[in-house]
């Protein structure tokens, strides 16, 4: 088996919360927090709700779902469901410079395994921060075949080191655990986000299933061959995997300090352009009737997301020209915004038509280092006015205050917490590292839910 794996999972193995800079732990509870706020309000999205409900007829014991009710099942389940949860509303956290949604791919796995093994908080967030780094790490040194979205591809065999770490196994075991995991990975595609399929979220979700699933396999006896994760990776679902560099600063370089936030309520690449509209109707401030049309020039995984009509709710997160037009008839392009009502609403289905998305060769030939854009409004009275910009804000480069992502939280929370909930919980996780074990988390839950 190779030494950069093996290297990779001694880490996981090894690594305490001690060890972890003071920087970089404030950072993670950020990270907690932020997501744990995604995957409450996307429990309450009718086709998560609707799962939820079938799966109880068979709930086991041992995790919670985080969802109102706040249902028992056994840890594999309630993974599953919170990971589908938080992908289902398109405003996780993930990785800057490569593609994948860390948090949402680990985290969910980690509490069910947590709360059903009675780890402490330090386990969790230890577990958070070496998953997160065997995620940025692997995604760096492999090449994702181009219609692969990376829900539950190297995010699911970071989760499964993960759940490794909290079940208490040690190197060895959790290199088999993560070799075994490269049996579960899974080929979601792109086109699903654009045409609206949601079981692109159930893809996420699985990630955290096997979170739960490839320890107990490791536990179990189940082997795995050697070079399992460079084969996966460079002949199944990836197009190549070179191991050189996968260790490189391991312990000082640390890929959760490299994540990007997110504020508005759609695919990552259109952030830039929303940024550019924004500054551009903020001098101009028209009404949505004043504007002519909206020109976005971008790079060219952002240029595709032009559909003007998406079909539903999760293909509206995946449209630059209905987010554009939301923000210019809305004001925001946040969770409350892009909600179901906004692709009903005349003014913005009008302006969405009113909306030209074309790719800039120029910004594609330095994507994704830089994430760039331009936008021009252009108003019936012949005003104009254009913004440019080489990234999006809420990246590690222009990060956003974190005010603001405590603001995120306040409001996703506030779906399934009550506003005492809310303060009570985001005390807790911003001393989470004291907690005797996770199930002091799940009961402050149960106590602060809606009804």
């Amino acid at each position: 088996m190779g030494r950069q794996i093996e290297g990779l999972a001694r880490f996981v193995a090894h690594t305490q919360w001690e060890d972890i800079p003071a920087p970089v732990q404030r950072h993670a509870k950020l990270v907690f927090l932020d997501t744990l706020g995604v995957i409450l309000a996307g429990s309450e999205r009718p086709e998560v709700r609707q799962l939820r409900e079938r799966l109880a007829a068979t709930a086991g014991s041992g995790a919670t779902v985080l969802a109102r009710g706040w249902p028992v099942q056994d840890p594999r389940t309630a993974a599953l469901l919170n990971g589908v949860a938080g992908r289902a509303i398109e405003l996780c956290e993930g990785l800057r410079l490569v593609t994948g949604q860390a948090a949402m791919q680990t985290l969910p796995g980690i509490l069910a395994v947590g709360e059903c093994a009675q780890a402490s908080g330090r386990e969790l967030l230890a577990a958070l921060v070496v998953g997160y780094d065997v995620a940025g790490r692997l995604s760096t040194a492999f090449t994702p075949r181009p219609l692969a979205h990376q829900n539950g591809q190297v995010g699911l065999l970071a989760a499964a080191a993960a759940g490794a770490r909290v079940r208490g196994l040690d190197a060895a075991g959790v290199s088999r655990a993560l070799r075994i995991a490269t049996t579960l990975v899974l080929t979601p595609s792109y086109t699903n986000a654009v045409a609206g399929a949601t079981t692109l979220n159930v893809a996420g979700g699985m990630s955290g299933y096997a979170c739960a699933l490839a320890p107990e396999l490791a536990l179990a006896g189940f082997e795995a061959q050697d070079d399992a994760v460079e084969e996966a990776l460079g002949n199944l679902v990836g197009d190549g995997f070179r191991a050189d560099g996968l260790l490189d600063e391991l312990g000082t370089r640390w890929e959760i300090t490299r994540n990007y936030f997110r504020l508005y309520a759609c695919c990552n690449p259109i952030h830039p352009a929303l940024d550019c509209l924004k500054a551009v109707l903020a001098a101009l401030r028209p009404r949505p009737d004043d504007i002519e049309r909206i020109d976005v020039a971008t790079y060219r995984f952002a240029s595709v997301m032009r559909n003007p009509d998406p079909p539903n709710y999760f293909a509206s997160k995946y449209s630059l020209p209905h987010a554009a037009a939301v923000m210019a008839v809305r004001g925001d392009a946040g969770h409350a915004a892009i909600d179901d009502s906004a692709l009903r609403d005349p003014a913005i289905a009008a302006l969405r038509h009113r909306v030209r998305v074309a790719e800039d060769p120029a910004m594609s030939a330095v994507a994704p280092r830089l994430r760039p854009a331009r936008v021009t409004v252009t108003l019936k009275d012949g005003r104009q006015g254009t913004h440019a910009c080489e990234s999006h804000r809420g990246d590690f480069q222009q990060p956003f205050e974190e005010s603001e992502i405590r603001g995120k939280f306040h409001e996703l929370a506030g779906c399934v917490l009550t506003p005492e909930g809310v303060a009570r919980i985001e005390e807790s996780v911003d001393r989470c590292e004291h907690w005797a074990d996770a199930g002091e988390f799940t009961a402050l839950l149960r106590r602060h839910g809606r009804k």
